[in-house]
């Protein structure tokens, strides 16, 4: 039985336990024929098709889990090319049929995503709503009278409904989180560049993000980490640069005084003060600092010359085909006509100028937590006044791209009105994977649950746990393993657990003759497609590391093991020689349940 909320590790545990890619077809395309929202996708993928598309990667790769994203079902925002699928951008008059993925389409298409739709947007990317499409609007999952956010709104309602166990938006200023905190989801706002946007449709080019939305930050970034890349097709593409950010002592800037803004949403006001205060707990310094200079920054992305960029995207269709566009959508567009490039640099020199007023503010904080949405409307109060009710969803987002940062949404929690809420963790560039640990434990602490399935426990597995600068990563497979005879090794030298997870689908798990503790002797194989084998990741003190290394018996080796996320990490390997003529155990999945196995008989 699938659970309502189709994340990576309840897909992987269903395909361990026989489930195939077409049964889990089969599952969505039930759902999608029982949605009550017929606003969600602007070409879902044929039933057939769907089919088609689980019987080809069972064929590509007929072992259950032996790629990254083996058999998990995506939905594709309708401004990124998907081949074969119309790309509208929710305009009917700008369609077109492109013959080859984008490039981010087809990297999860490589590590086994199915794609089974096309979603739902505001118009050309124009709007942080979801109500600006010809194709209906799509709804928040928890009531139907009220927005799901947008532009990317068909996408967040595919993951939050159980539809999809990701999807991929777009974010400008702010459509791949506006829609995570209005459906209780995680938005993955990637530094800009770090997801090539080759193949999407822009908006403002110059600052366009492809952006993932998923139940937990930990399914996020492991879909983000197969996604992103440098493309030299994409002149905007940018080579990763990671950096980190402090694990004990961080610095968390929240917003005081005047520039706390809820415009009268207590609800949301109240879950941005608990999560503050969830963050408190989590051993991090509150600080405050002053949001002016990023809110006059965000007030140039439209009210500043960067509006041009919207009109360069589509400056030749709207001269013929003006009255094919949603009519707020082309009065937002249309305004750039009287832009000029001294406007245009002058905007540049503004933001410049922010930016450096910006630093200071950076210098009191490592991290900012602001609220993804100050508040939330009725489609009817939106389609009322849709110019202001849609900018005041914008006022803590519309910043994060102009001024270079990585982002990531995570819910915060419901109010009376059971609506919920979310914040958003902003960090400067390249930050990604620095912000990932924060954002995790301040979802899990939220106990919001997993988009429409408020009581859902966010799965152990998933979980993204800081590591200090010092501390060296190990796969460990057998005795070191959590409960396990030489696991206090491990902890005894002042390990911690990072994750429980899988190897690859090419490795193989022996019995090693003659051990004790017995221990498995783990093989990689290349062309093996297994299931891929449990496995845990631990961090240890440096120092420690290499002391543990040492001790470690031959046949047993430290070599790079490939996981199911598609990283590699040092772990225990075994020589090939050793495995000879011993029991192979790959099938059971492990070696806890090989034990477990052997201690039942």
């Amino acid at each position: 039985m699938l659970p309502t909320i189709l994340d990576l590790s309840s897909l992987r545990a269903a395909y361990r336990s026989g489930l195939t890619p077409l049964d889990i077809v089969e599952e969505v395309i039930a759902r999608r024929a029982a949605s009550k929202d017929p606003a969600i996708f602007i070409t879902p993928v044929p039933d057939d098709e769907l089919r088609s598309a689980a019987k080809a990667l069972m064929a590509r790769a007929p072992e259950a889990n032996s790629l990254p994203l083996w058999g998990v079902p995506f939905a594709v925002k309708d401004n990124i090319d998907a081949a074969g699928l119309p790309t509208t951008a929710a305009c009917p008059a700008y369609e077109y049929r492109p013959d080859v993925d984008s490039t981010v389409v087809a990297r999860l298409k490589a590590a086994g995503a199915i794609v089974i739709g096309k979603t739902n947007l505001d118009q050309f990317a124009t709007g942080l709503n979801g109500t600006r499409s010809p194709y209906g609007a799509p709804r928040s999952v928890f009531d139907k009278a009220y927005i799901s956010g947008g532009s990317s709104s068909g996408s967040a309602v595919t993951v939050a409904s159980g539809l999809a166990a990701f999807s991929l938006g777009t974010d400008t200023a702010g459509s791949g989180r506006v829609p995570a905190a209005l459906n209780n989801l995680v938005g993955i706002k990637p530094t800009p560049g770090l997801l090539p946007n080759t193949g999407a449709i822009p908006a403002c080019r110059s600052v366009d993000c492809i952006t993932i939305f998923a139940p937990t930050v930990g399914d996020g970034i492991a879909i983000r980490r197969v996604a992103e890349g440098f493309d030299a097709a994409d002149p905007f593409s940018r080579r990763a640069k990671p950096a980190t950010l402090p694990v004990s002592g961080l610095r968390i800037g929240v917003l005081t005084g005047v520039e706390r803004e809820f415009f009268g949403d207590k609800e949301v006001e109240a879950l941005y003060d608990q999560a503050i205060e969830r963050a408190r707990a989590l051993g991090a310094t509150i600080v405050a600092f002053d949001y002016a200079p990023f809110r006059e920054a965000a007030a140039l992305l439209y009210d500043g010359p960067w509006v041009a960029e919207r009109l360069a995207a589509v400056e030749d269709f709207l001269a013929t085909n003006a009255a094919d566009f949603d009519p707020t959508v082309r009065g937002i567009i249309e305004g750039a006509r009287g832009k000029s490039a001294v406007n245009a640099f002058n905007g540049r020199y503004r933001l410049e100028e922010l930016r450096r007023k910006t630093e200071a503010e950076w210098e009191k904080a490592d991290v900012l937590l602001l609220p993804t949405a100050p508040t939330t409307y009725t489609v009817a109060d939106m389609l009322a006044d849709p110019v202001v009710l849609n900018g005041r969803l914008g006022r803590y987002t519309n910043f994060v791209n102009l001024l270079d940062c990585a982002a990531i949404a995570v819910p915060a929690g419901f109010g009376n009105g059971n609506l919920p809420g979310g914040v958003t963790v902003i960090a400067p560039a390249f930050t990604d994977d620095a912000l990932a640990p924060l954002a995790d434990a301040l979802h899990r602490t939220a106990a919001s649950g997993m988009g429409i399935d408020r009581e859902a426990a966010i799965p152990e597995a998933s979980r993204v746990v800081a590591v200090d600068d010092g501390f060296v990563e190990i796969v460990v497979v057998g005795a070191h393993l959590t409960g396990m005879p030489l696991n206090h090794e491990l902890t005894g030298a002042g390990a911690r657990l990072v994750k429980t997870c899988s190897t690859s689908g090419e490795y193989r798990l022996f019995v090693l003759p003659d051990t004790v503790p017995p221990k498995p002797g783990l093989i990689r194989e290349p062309g093996f497609q297994g299931a891929g084998l449990e496995v845990e990741v631990w961090a240890l003190p440096a120092d420690a590391f290499g002391r543990f290394v040492q001790k470690i018996p031959a046949p047993l080796g430290i070599g790079k093991v490939a996981l199911d996320d598609g990283t590699s990490v040092s772990g225990f390997l075994c020589e090939a020689h050793a495995v000879k003529g011993a029991e192979d155990i790959t099938s059971l999945g492990g070696w806890r349940s090989y034990i477990s196995t052997r201690l039942a008989s």
